[in-house]
């Protein structure tokens, strides 16, 4: 086969493929290969470039019984790892005397894997999150059915730790189900209008007893007029009503929440509203700001169970903030304080 043959055939395949004959050598590649790879493959040993000794035996193996291969082929893009399933087919009558070739092809399946590696650790992280109140369950229905059956002293206060531990599973759970309901509606658009300005009124004034009981302030700056902005009601002040509670919780003694109007935010190139909620408490590593939305992701693991926390409230607020094709921002540093901004269009 002639070889700008071979080379068009290459150059359609949608795929990074290349083409190793019996001189174990490239005979041809496709843009898209040499992207990946490097841009001088052809004539060079298939050695030199795909080392991996799972890929070079597949090639070694094709091209010895022409039978089909696969393998996995593990890179980096700069920004991350990547994965590449390699199908290898023989293909007869091409190549150093005609003696056949090895068409080798990879497919990116980068994505499919951290799918598969996130849906493992949702599951393990669930499992437990779960395991250490239902551990406590049983071991103090085990004590009350026993040494404890006919003190009330310690059946009362065993009572009190599993309703606690009960009501543990119980946010559990309903942050999982909010979570799917969230995720299953990102891609709809939210048609209501609402007055911003009010709606963020009605989110603190609900919070006051909870900042009362922790002793810290609440303040709320709000533009004249309204503001409208289209949204649902609901998960907006789910939205809200998290940040607040989690700067009441675990920043100082006040809380400052802003809003603010732009005329275009570089955030959503567009006219936009900011709902900024500051505290003044111990502040955040920076190192842990990037990964603040991952699911069950706790600065202090110890500190957010003791307050009641499921791990689950800031990626809740990241996919309805999504869903309202907005942006969500945070600055922080230790003992500095922290500022969490939603930015929505208007």
């Amino acid at each position: 086969m002639a070889q700008d043959l071979i080379d068009g055939f290459m150059e359609a395949m949608p795929l990074p493929a290349v083409l190793v004959d019996q001189s174990e050598r490239f005979i041809a590649a496709n843009a898209a290969a040499k992207t990946l790879l490097g841009a001088h493959l052809v004539g060079r040993h298939f050695a030199t470039i795909l080392r991996q000794p799972s890929v070079a035996a597949a090639i070694e193996g094709c091209l010895h019984d022409r039978q089909p291969r696969s393998a996995r082929h593990l890179s980096n893009d700069g920004a991350q790892d990547t994965t590449f399933e390699v199908c290898l087919r023989y293909i007869p009558g091409i190549g150093a005397v005609n003696g056949g070739a090895a068409l080798v092809s990879l497919t990116d399946i980068t994505e499919r894997e951290q799918a598969s590696q996130m849906r493992r650790d949702f599951v393990a992280n669930v499992s437990h999150e779960l395991r250490t109140p239902l551990t406590a369950l049983m071991g103090f229905i085990e004590t009350l059915r026993g040494p404890a059956r006919d003190d009330a002293t310690a059946r009362e206060r065993f009572l009190e730790i599993m309703q606690g531990e009960a009501n543990r599973m119980n946010r559990l759970v309903g942050d999982l189900l909010s979570l799917n309901r969230v995720e299953s509606e990102e891609r709809v658009r939210p048609r209501e209008q609402l007055d911003l300005g009010a709606h963020l009124a009605s989110t603190l004034k609900s919070l006051e007893p909870v900042a009362q009981a922790k002793e810290v302030s609440l303040a709320l700056e709000v533009p004249q007029t309204p503001t409208l902005v289209t949204g649902d009601p609901d998960q907006l002040q789910q939205v809200f009503t998290n940040l607040v509670e989690n700067a009441i919780k675990y920043g100082g003694n006040q809380v400052l929440v802003r809003l603010s109007l732009s005329d275009r935010d570089p955030a959503v190139r567009a006219a936009a509203v900011r709902v900024q909620v500051i505290d003044n408490g111990a502040g955040i590593d920076p190192i842990h700001l990037p990964r603040l939305t991952e699911r069950f992701y706790r600065v202090d693991t110890h500190r957010s169970r003791e307050q009641g926390g499921t791990g689950l409230g800031l990626a809740i607020v990241k996919h309805i903030v999504n869903r309202h094709r907005g942006r969500m921002r945070v600055e922080s540093s230790a003992g500095k304080g922290t500022t969490f901004t939603v930015i929505l269009p208007r």
